[in-house]
């Protein structure tokens, strides 16, 4: 028995998902991500992550998944600012073969509890942020960077520049130059940086 969910943020890093996992690049119709999902980490620190809602006309590239059905409560933990949405696979198309996905293919959504705007006490991690563009940059390389930065809402939230000590838990370590892409993305599109975590 397995389970597959579509990616479109963190999950998109192969990186940060058990190896053995099968992992279809592809694009998901009528959803727009957006920085929407507060909350804090058991430090205290608040965060803003990704969400997604629905928007007709719209499209975002990411990955489905399939695992065992056994590491589903592993996940659920990971994503526990978030509600499962059912049955999107109609939605989706692999970049390959343009099939749609399974009926049972599922996405995470905010939970209404945690679905608002980030803000200075809920910023964007940079650290996290850096972890989503690269795992874009491995399936789509610049174009789906730039993919990412067009179609995601909220870019008002600012982000907290925690490279150097990073909070996120799944950090990851950036090739030099994809940093220094990033940035000059980030930088063109205005992004507003907070003082450096300390």
């Amino acid at each position: 028995m397995t389970i597959t969910y579509f990616g479109y943020g963190s999950l998109v890093n192969i990186d940060t998902i058990p190896a053995g996992v099968e992992v279809t690049p592809g694009t998901l119709h009528g959803w727009v991500r957006e920085w929407k999902v507060c909350g804090e980490s058991p430090d205290g620190q608040g965060r803003c992550a990704l969400t997604v809602r629905e928007k007709k006309g719209s499209r975002i590239m990411g990955v489905m998944a399939r695992e065992p059905k056994t590491r589903l409560a592993e996940l659920e933990l990971r994503e526990k600012r978030y509600l499962k949405v059912e049955a999107v696979g109609g939605a989706f198309r692999c970049d390959a073969s343009m099939r749609p996905g399974p009926d049972e293919l599922f996405l995470f959504r905010a939970a209404p509890e945690h679905c608002r705007w980030g803000t200075d006490k809920h910023p964007i991690l940079q650290s996290y942020l850096d972890c989503v563009l690269a795992g874009f940059y491995r399936f789509w390389g610049e174009a789906g960077i730039d993919h990412f930065l067009e179609t995601t809402d909220g870019w008002h939230v600012p982000v907290l520049p925690d490279r150097a000590n990073p909070l996120y838990p799944r950090k990851i370590v950036l090739d030099p130059e994809v940093a220094k892409l990033i940035d000059s993305k980030l930088k063109d599109l205005g992004v507003n940086f907070l003082s450096p975590a300390t």
